[in-house]
């Protein structure tokens, strides 16, 4: 279970910052996903930062979609995409509302209702897969499309809400280039992780898919 002293909640100013300093400091923070069979909780242990307008791998590069609005704000919501036709990730917004940044949120620890993760993760050999990297932590997470603008800062019983928890030292955070990202933002070390941790996923460099003849 989560000391009591970890459930403070994050306010919205941690977000209303430049999201490469949001993102490494979302390591070791909790996020909460209440659900009628209980709660779930989430140490965060891996991130990617993107830069929205200044990114070419950012959704929000060209500009607000219908699909990417919630990145533009206000801070502290969850942006939530449906990718390859199959997986759904989830993003925290950060920085001014009308600037468009979000960290994605790639691995963690199930820390708190891990019976209810296993359940929608059967293919996970140990509970150190159960949120693995995005689409495994969002599918643990019972998280999709339906939470796409969710505050997460919110006052009250809401369904994501990201606590206090306990920062992670700098000298244990890493740095890389983002997995699977590709062309003139492939190289930027935005790609944050917790040292060491189990829960991390592997990094993967970006694969170009084959054209069909």
């Amino acid at each position: 279970m989560i000391a009591t002293t970890d459930r403070t909640p994050l306010p919205r100013t941690f977000f209303d910052r430049p999201v490469l300093e949001v993102a490494p400091d979302l390591l070791g923070r909790l996020l909460v996903r209440t659900t009628p069979e209980g709660p779930i909780a989430l140490r965060i242990t891996e991130v990617e930062a993107y830069d929205g307008g200044n990114d070419p791998g950012s959704h929000a590069f060209r500009g607000p979609t219908a699909r990417n609005g919630v990145m533009f704000g206000p801070p502290g919501h969850v942006y939530v995409y449906f990718t390859y036709g199959m997986w759904h990730c989830m993003n925290l917004v950060c920085g001014p509302q009308g600037v468009a940044s979000a960290v994605l949120l790639r691995a963690g620890e199930i820390v708190e209702g891990a019976e209810q993760a296993r359940k929608r993760r059967l293919s996970a050999r140990d509970d150190r897969e159960l949120a693995k990297g995005p689409a495994r932590l969002a599918t643990a997470l019972d998280v999709d499309r339906a939470l796409d603008g969710t505050d997460a800062c919110a006052a009250g019983e809401t369904p994501l809400r990201i606590l206090t928890g306990t920062a992670v030292p700098s000298d244990h955070v890493r740095s890389g280039p983002r997995t699977g990202v590709s062309g003139d933002g492939a190289a930027h070390p935005w790609r944050y992780w917790v040292a060491d941790d189990p829960t991390v996923s592997p990094y993967r460099a970006h694969v170009p898919r084959r054209r069909r003849s």
